[in-house]
């Protein structure tokens, strides 16, 4: 069974490869939001936790690596800077913090994202009449179990709640 926004495993990805992995660029609005929603500088090890738990990667922990080379991408632009923390005990450990250009860039993202989704939306329909589905099948059907559960499913992590709980179930 699929998640409408991500597939539950990689294996999930081979009937249809592209799923989940043609978004690869919207790690760049994820971790500038992250750096703009802390008030002190993030080491990258917690940009990467923190990144597992917002929308765009559904729970799962992105790939650190990936993380990395998009903090040094955005620290060439001018989106962020860093500066190396040397603790008396352990590793040095590298801080990130957002610059006033990666706020701009963010603000940018924000506009850019709402025309992804009206595109993606329409792109969805167009889908959904060429299958013949009725394009409000899917939201009839999450109202009704909001109304039968009693659970705001717009919050993510109650929808996570609720596909783990499907899942468990068998559904």
């Amino acid at each position: 069974m699929w998640s409408s926004c991500h597939p539950k495993s990689d294996d999930d990805l081979k009937e249809c490869a592209e799923l989940g992995k043609s978004l690869n660029r919207l790690s760049q609005p994820t971790i500038l939001t992250l750096l703009a929603q802390s008030e002190t500088p993030l080491h990258g090890y917690i940009i990467v936790q923190q990144a597992a738990s917002s929308p765009m990667f559904g729970g799962k922990k992105p790939d650190a690596t990936g993380v990395y080379r998009a903090l040094k991408r955005m620290e060439e632009s001018g989106l962020v800077t860093s500066e190396w923390e040397t603790p008396a005990e352990g590793s040095a450990k590298r801080l990130f913090k957002l610059t006033e250009k990666g706020r701009r860039c963010l603000r940018r993202w924000i506009d850019a994202l709402a025309c992804y989704e009206l595109t993606l939306e329409e792109l969805r329909k167009d889908a959904a009449d060429a299958l013949g589905i009725h394009r409000h099948t899917v939201r009839s059907r999450v109202a009704h179990a909001q109304a039968l559960l009693g659970v705001d499913l717009s919050s993510f992590p109650a929808r996570a709640e609720l596909w783990a709980a499907l899942v468990a179930a068998g559904g």
